[in-house]
């Protein structure tokens, strides 16, 4: 039964902040959503779920507290007359669709061409995860990636590929378990210079693995 129209209000302001409103803290909010789900938030095997909740959520939205130069640190050296192609492949990724809630997770393949700079390898995925510890679309994430990398390292071109399953397609909605979405992001040469564009599109294919 939905909550009569006044007390439905005064939990809205409390939601939304308004003077006079109590700060709800996001166990509260948990307990609450258990009780409008018809359960009840005092049984054996929820009395701590709105704690690990407000954990889990905590460390699935990190990227939130993170920048990328946070990561990066001094992890960005000379290339020493390196001028080929720099590729991180199968990057493992988990995050949450911003529309449902619910995880997508996949890989990642990211590749640049050094012009006077490279990373360390191990700060590409480091990257990844501060975008994709967040309420997130796929194609905004791939964007994010590729224009981090472009703007730390100011490299001829950036590729970023990712695919991923959704369980916002998978388990509800249209229910397409099979399904795999796939987005990409081509900057600089990787978009200009079809060679390089063909050899970045070539190396996903050839070592993707099945997610």
């Amino acid at each position: 039964m939905s909550p009569a129209p006044d007390k439905a209000v005064r939990e809205s302001e409390q939601l939304r902040g308004l003077p006079g409103a109590r700060e709800l803290s996001v166990p509260d909010l948990v307990r609450d959503l258990l009780v409008r789900l018809g359960e009840d938030p005092e049984r054996e095997g929820l009395k701590r779920t709105p704690e690990r909740v407000t954990r889990s959520l905590e460390e699935l939205t990190v990227g939130y507290s993170q920048t990328v130069e946070e990561v990066v640190g001094q992890g960005v050296f000379g290339s020493e007359g390196i001028s080929e192609m720099v590729m991180v492949k199968d990057i493992e990724f988990y995050s949450l669709c911003e529309h449902h809630l619910l995880p997508f997770y996949g890989r990642v393949h990211v590749a640049y061409i050094p012009d006077g700079r490279i990373i360390g390898l191990s700060k590409i995925p480091r990257i990844v995860d501060v975008f994709a510890r967040r309420l997130q679309v796929q194609e905004r994430m791939t964007q994010q990636i590729a224009q981090a990398i472009e703007s730390v390292l100011a490299p001829k071109g950036v590729g970023v590929v990712a695919h991923a399953s959704h369980l916002c397609m998978m388990m509800r909605g249209v229910q397409k378990q099979n399904s795999a979405a796939m987005t990409s992001c081509l900057l600089g040469c990787f978009r200009s210079d079809p060679k390089t564009r063909n050899e970045f599109l070539g190396l996903v294919r050839s070592f993707t693995r099945q997610l």
